[in-house]
């Protein structure tokens, strides 16, 4: 699967309504987000079964001040609707790889359940 556009409109959605979304918030002046994007369209090709989703912080200006996003790229994973990792720089094949194997192991429903726990 390859990377997909993705806008205000759709975040929400995108992100509830798939298992595991990546989105990758960039803007087409950014040097680290252009030499990142052909690292993230790889790992799109290597996990049909993740969404991978760019958000173009110029074009959706409010989208990216809602994600809270100071500086690009910034990758956010989100399993199951859920926010689980969230880090600006732009991440070397290898390290992209894993995190796609830990988000695709991480027992989120578990991790909630616990966080329930913790606040009951």
């Amino acid at each position: 699967m390859a990377t997909k556009d993705i806008t205000a409109e759709e975040f929400n959605t995108t992100i509830n309504d798939n298992e595991i979304v990546l989105v990758d918030f960039w803007a087409s002046w950014c040097g680290p987000c252009r030499a990142f994007a052909p690292t993230y369209s790889a790992s799109s090709e290597k996990h049909p079964d993740v969404v991978y989703a760019k958000v173009d912080t110029e074009a959706e200006q409010q989208l990216a001040a809602a994600a809270d996003i100071r500086s690009i790229p910034t990758l956010m994973a989100f399993k199951k609707g859920k926010l689980v990792f969230n880090q600006a720089g732009a991440l070397p094949p290898a390290a992209l790889e894993d995190l796609v194997q830990k988000v695709k192991e991480f027992d989120i429903d578990a991790a909630v359940a616990a966080q329930d726990d913790s606040q009951g």
